[in-house]
């Protein structure tokens, strides 16, 4: 059945792949998901409608998974079965009285009570005319009692209008109206509850609630699922995999992070117990370089979640030192009286390296079927075209792509990877040769870690004066699309 998906307008990229993911965890698909390892829905844009525009059409096996993925979605604001749309008043009212009876009697009956609002997008309504045009809604035979707190049914008019082209937002062609009745709506709530400023213990990388959330979602993430973080930091992404009820697991190669942080009170354990979440099962000291597990042990997670470093705020770490890497000085054993305190040496960690590694771990420890999600850099000024940019692993299919533009110049893109089959010493050595295509063929600061310097380098020392007048025109375009 067709139904109206109503989304908040930020994060552009993320919000279809969010929801075909949390339609999977809810059985959408079936079994028809198996050969390419996730399901699609299908979409459709209202008449005259951006691409960009917060209303989209989808269709969905039933009202029950509609309702879960509502609730549960972060970018979704709500999603209704329309009654009736049109371009005018009238239109919607032949529109609303053409839908079927069977399907409208049995939510105004005098037993129900019920509540309607009205919503816009891209401008204000006065409550005067909100009113006003509910009480032009009085063809419909409503004969329950209305109840704004609690209401048995809530049924939604909304709106779109030419609001003008110089204010942000996708711009509209005509204007639209939609009355429908709300299967499902988003949890208000759960944000400002996990918001960062309100967190006990934060550190310089620690991920925005909104996106440890949509990262936890396109993982399949619920309950008893088992999920690693292992570059764990704050916990913030153990933290939403916690609240969708989840056993968490973390590692990081700072032990002053996951074993003291600003002590008894101000830990990663105290933000688990801020929000009464049960805490990670463990926090390891551990080295994504030289992951701590057992040879022989394979698929033990249901999902990995990650933010490797990549440079920007922090650069990657890997235990050895710069003298070890190098020769100049040979392995060594710390005593027994100085391990409690020893804070052992490490060296840069290049970000192709990082991924590499990250890669083969998830591997190896990801069940089949299991999911990868994590974050990677793309310098916007880079001419390679599609997936060619991104890591790649036999074992993997690369399933949805979400970019967030975060300068000028540089977005990260969260990946979601679908692990497809098992580890063998065969997919090994294809990975490594793909590893080796990879870095030969991308741009030189990937290899050195040298992001951070691509990022916030001079513009006149990659552009000139002609391409530099051509940029600082776009820099202001009518509609930003995703920079929202």
């Amino acid at each position: 059945m067709w139904y109206l998906c109503v989304f908040f307008h930020r994060l552009l990229d993320y919000r279809k792949p969010e929801v075909e993911s949390l339609a999977e965890l809810y059985g959408a698909f079936g079994d028809s998901d198996g050969v390419d390892g996730h399901g699609s829905l299908e979409w459709k844009l209202p008449q005259h409608h951006h691409p960009d525009s917060p209303f989209h059409f989808v269709n969905l096996p039933s009202e029950v998974v509609a309702r879960q993925i509502a609730n549960r979605s972060i970018l979704v604001k709500g999603i209704y079965e329309v009654w009736g749309d049109g371009s005018n008043y009238e239109e919607l009212e032949e529109a609303i009285r053409n839908y079927p009876d069977e399907l409208k009697l049995p939510y105004l009956t005098s037993e129900s009570t019920f509540k309607i609002t009205v919503d816009s997008f891209g401008k204000n309504i006065s409550s005067q005319e909100q009113s006003n045009r509910i009480q032009g809604l009085s063809y419909i035979p409503f004969k329950g009692r209305v109840n704004l707190k609690n209401p048995d049914h809530k049924f939604c008019l909304l709106e779109t209008d030419n609001y003008g082209s110089n204010n942000g937002l996708p711009p509209v062609v005509q204007r639209r109206l939609f009355f429908g009745r709300e299967v499902g709506a988003a949890d208000r709530k759960l944000l400002p509850t996990y918001q960062l400023k309100s967190r006990t213990y934060l550190g310089p990388t620690a991920m925005d609630a909104e996106v440890a959330f949509l990262m936890a979602n396109q993982a399949l993430v619920r309950q008893g699922k088992l999920v690693f973080d292992p570059f764990v930091g704050t916990g913030s992404i153990l933290i939403a995999a916690a609240h969708f009820g989840a056993m968490t697991m973390g590692a990081d190669i700072d032990i002053r992070v996951v074993r003291d942080g600003r002590g008894p009170e101000c830990n990663v354990w105290s933000n688990f117990k801020q929000y009464g979440l049960p805490p990670p099962i463990s926090l390891l000291r551990a080295d994504n370089n030289l992951p701590p597990w057992r040879p022989g042990l394979r698929e033990v997670f249901d999902a990995i979640i990650c933010d490797p470093p990549y440079g920007v705020r922090a650069g990657g770490r890997k235990s050895g030192g710069r003298k070890l890497l190098k020769g100049i000085v040979g392995p060594y054993t710390v005593p027994d009286d100085k391990r409690i305190d020893h804070i052992p040496s490490t060296a840069p960690y290049s970000l192709a390296e990082c991924v590499h590694d990250l890669l083969d771990l998830a591997a190896k420890m990801l069940v089949v079927r299991g999911r990868l999600v994590f974050f990677y850099p793309v310098l916007r000024e880079d001419e390679s075209n599609g997936e060619t940019r991104f890591p790649k692993h036999p074992c993997f299919k690369l399933i949805a792509v979400c970019e967030q533009i975060l300068s000028f110049r540089y977005s990260r893109v969260l990946l979601t990877m679908v692990k497809m089959g098992p580890y063998t010493k065969e997919v090994e050595e294809t990975a490594r040769l793909k590893h080796l295509e990879f870095k030969e063929n991308h741009l030189k600061w990937l290899e050195e870690g040298n992001l951070h310097s691509a990022v916030f380098s001079p513009a006149d020392t990659h552009l000139d004066l002609g391409e530099e007048s051509k940029f600082s025109k776009e820099l202001k375009p009518k509609y930003r699309g995703k920079y929202v």
